[in-house]
């Protein structure tokens, strides 16, 4: 199996995808003869040519409207927007089309599209580049959204992405784009969506988190292990729809709960989560259900972003806070 990161095993889902149907077209920003912002789609203009993999506009509009068109006549767009921040353009199209066309035909229509994301800060990127407001997203009826945390699960859930008869709003989180590589299998593989992954077993608290706050999560249970705290961790994968029974069951087993996402802290998905917990499993609670997360701020300039993300030292002290109370 070959070593990957998240950028490599993005672009051998979407060509294995390709091989595999036709329909399968890739779109959007410089994604042809330059491979994409980050090179993701580096190599597929040259493999499909320009009839599946064309460089459109500058007009995430028009890039999304294009892809409802495609989608309701046959084909399965994959539409890459350049960074999340430019991805509110797109809204009118996906909200009130995509997201809507098998509702409104009565299920004569579906919209097979992924439109495909980078989010997240930690790049030293300017305004508009490290937005992380999925959400938003997960507010839509009709569409699923889903955010891997490593380059396996990356091709798996893309994959599925592909293949699912709904719109997937595909959210990659850039600042682990290059930096986590592991074996990911080169035989066909799928990952099903709404489905999430126990990253870590264990006892005492539970840690519910996804992209990269994944890596977070790793780090801070080795540091919590030396306080012997015993952490699991979720990662959950598909944002909506959520995998309730994995978070329930675990918070069950360990009594104690602390969400982490980059996301702003108001109404964020910590919340939800905090009150599915609340609802499903109160009487198993030992303690509150906290938040880590991003502050309520736009995403400040690279001088201070680090001081905006979660890190292991912020998750650490609300673990000691929650095994305290």
């Amino acid at each position: 199996m070959p070593a990957l990161n998240i950028v490599e095993a993005v672009r051998l889902a979407l060509r294995e995808e390709m091989r595999r149907d036709d329909s399968v077209l890739v779109m959007g920003e410089d994604v042809g003869k330059n491979g994409g912002v980050f090179r993701t789609t580096e190599g597929l203009f040259d493999e499909f040519g320009e009839e599946r993999v064309f460089d459109t506009p500058l007009s995430e509009n028009g890039i999304m409207g294009t892809a409802v068109g495609l989608a309701v006549n046959g084909f399965r767009p994959v539409a890459e927007i350049q960074f999340m921040g430019f991805i509110y353009y797109t809204l009118n199209h996906l909200i009130c089309h995509a997201a809507r066309l098998r509702n409104r035909t009565r299920g004569n229509l579906s919209v097979p599209l992924v439109l495909r994301a980078p989010y997240g800060a930690g790049i030293r990127a300017p305004e508009h580049h490290s937005e992380s407001t999925e959400a938003l997203f997960a507010q839509i009826p009709g569409i699923k959204v889903v955010v891997p945390s490593s380059p396996a699960d990356a091709k798996g859930l893309l994959k599925s992405a592909v293949r699912d008869p709904d719109p997937v709003v595909f959210l990659e989180p850039k600042k682990i784009y290059r930096a986590v590589k592991e074996e990911v299998p080169d035989i066909e593989y799928l990952i099903p969506l709404g489905k999430a992954k126990v990253v870590k077993e264990g006892k005492d608290l539970t840690i519910i988190c996804w992209g990269a706050m994944v890596k977070v999560a790793e780090e801070v249970a080795l540091k919590a292990q030396e306080e012997k705290v015993d952490v699991e961790i979720i990662d959950l994968r598909t944002l909506y729809p959520m995998d309730r029974e994995a978070v329930i069951n675990s918070v069950e087993k360990t009594g104690r709960a602390l969400v982490v996402h980059e996301a702003p802290k108001a109404g964020g998905l910590g919340a939800e989560i905090a009150a599915t917990i609340n609802e499903k499993a109160l009487l198993r609670l030992k303690a509150p259900v906290l938040r880590v997360t991003g502050q309520d701020i736009t995403v400040p300039m690279p001088k201070t972003e680090d001081y905006y993300i979660p890190d292991a030292e912020r998750v650490l002290r609300s673990i000691r806070k929650i095994m305290s109370f």
